[in-house]
């Protein structure tokens, strides 16, 4: 693997790969599969396929049992298997564009529960970085795996999912400091929202455009580092009054009620307000049982012919939900569901959301649940988990911020949490104005000339 240390898209590519010279769009689509890690696969880092298609699949009604359009955009299709890569990326690019490293001088330190933490493995190999990930020891084996085969390292700390800000604290304690460390910090770095809000709000954009949908009326994602909630600003710049709303398992409700707990949905649920979520632009916070995220998680990696018996689809429409899910993107289709279900929406309303990875990275997930079950889940199990779907409730979990101080209760928590971990308390006040994300987000154009005055040129297999 040749390694270009300044060398990969701007935003704008990322946003739209059809703006990249066509040898090199040509050359990284034949990479994809032939050779993932070479470089050129940086080019692939974006939500469209070889062909030019958006990486978007919708959930049919006799899934759901809304009227309401759900979209999903599948995050599973980029390299490295998650949307988490985009971030990954952004953040380093940035860090060399503003800080100055290069490959052979520092280490890339990660912070992760695992999708974030495969990314920079992924981006770090590609690139000629070393790459150290800070994560809890309690997550699923095939990250520990993932990141491993990608030449990075780990550092594991106590605990699960909901403890990620004891990586956090050991990532400062460690790293932050050390010269020879990069931090890529993905709950605190604002190049990750800008990833979301440029390029995968245009996707949704462009998303609708392709299913013939008129609008997006609400946008649902659970916030792991909150950045895929950046998207909802792009939304809200076209329409005002979309519905922006936050999902995490019922058992660590922290956005909901300041509640913690530990879960079993891989991706979200850290308890804590990120420092890059931007919180007075959440509407809503959806919560769903984390037991139920996972039995979602099985039904759509049941054998097609099963998925059909039990929901009623074509075979062939089942075939193609069938292993698209992991535990955080079960989380979101269930919380769209509820808030579909919670504002009323009608067959003209069209609700977006994300699966953030596949269940590829979850089989010893699903190991674990047939044991509990006594073996492999059968059609009955099918059946009773998507009429526990079907019977989801808007009328209880979900909660309106925009009324009874939430928001503020959410800034104020966000305030402690990051103050202790090294923020600015100005800068976070400032973060109550749509004017600060509004300037984040401006300085893309900026960046992108920087970029492109320093980056390599390309050197084609």
């Amino acid at each position: 693997m040749t390694s270009f240390p300044l060398w990969g898209p701007t935003y704008a590519e990322m946003r739209d790969p059809r703006r990249l010279a066509a040898e090199v769009r040509r050359q990284a689509n034949a990479l994809r599969m032939s050779d993932p890690e070479h470089v050129l696969n940086l080019f692939n880092i974006h939500w469209r396929d070889a062909a030019d298609r958006l990486s978007m699949f919708q959930i049919p009604s006799a899934v759901s049992g809304v009227a309401a359009n759900i979209l999903l955009l599948d995050g599973g299709s980029f390299p490295s298997g998650s949307l988490k890569v985009g971030p990954a990326y952004a953040i380093l690019m940035e860090k060399e564009l503003q800080d100055g490293i290069r490959p052979g001088t520092v280490q890339v330190i990660g912070p992760s529960t695992g999708n974030f933490g495969i990314g920079v493995a992924y981006v770090c190999r590609l690139k000629g970085y070393r790459a150290r990930i800070v994560m809890p020891q309690g997550m699923s084996p095939e990250r520990y795996e993932l990141i491993r085969a990608l030449g990075g390292a780990t550092d594991l700390t106590a605990g699960t999912e909901a403890d990620v800000v004891l990586a956090l604290e050991r990532t400062r304690a460690r790293y932050a400091q050390r010269p020879d460390c990069a931090v890529l910090g993905q709950f605190e770095d604002m190049a990750n929202y800008r990833f979301h809000r440029h390029v995968t709000g245009q996707a949704i954009l462009d998303g609708l455009a392709a299913w013939g949908l008129p609008r997006v009326d609400a946008f649902v994602a659970a916030p792991g580092s909150a950045g895929t909630l950046g998207a909802g600003d792009a939304l809200r710049q076209r329409w005002p009054d979309v519905a922006i709303a936050a999902v995490e398992p019922k058992e660590c409700s922290t956005l909901y009620d300041g509640g913690g707990g530990q879960h079993v949905v891989e991706g979200i649920g850290d308890q804590m307000v990120t420092l890059i979520h931007n919180v007075y632009a959440t509407d809503f916070v959806v919560r769903v049982p984390g037991a139920q995220t996972l039995q979602g998680m099985e039904l759509f990696n049941a054998p097609a012919a099963a998925l059909a018996s039990v929901t009623g689809l074509e075979a062939d429409a089942a075939a193609r939900l069938r292993g698209k899910f992991g535990p955080s993107g079960v989380c979101n289709l269930l919380g769209a569901i509820k808030l579909a279900k919670a504002l009323d929406f009608t067959a003209e309303r069209t609700i977006v959301t994300v699966a953030t990875d596949n269940h590829d990275r979850y089989r010893s997930v699903s190991q674990a649940m047939a044991r509990r079950l006594g073996g492999a889940p059968d059609r009955s199990c099918y059946a009773r988990w998507h009429e526990a779907i079907l019977s989801l409730d808007g009328a209880d979990d979900v909660l309106h911020l925009r009324a009874g101080g939430h928001h503020e209760r959410l800034q104020a928590m966000k305030k402690a949490t990051w103050t202790r971990l090294g923020a600015s308390a100005v800068q976070i006040d400032a973060m109550e104005d749509q004017r600060f994300w509004d300037a984040e987000y401006a300085r893309i154009p900026d960046l992108d000339a920087q970029w492109e005055a320093l980056r390599v040129p390309p050197r084609l297999p």
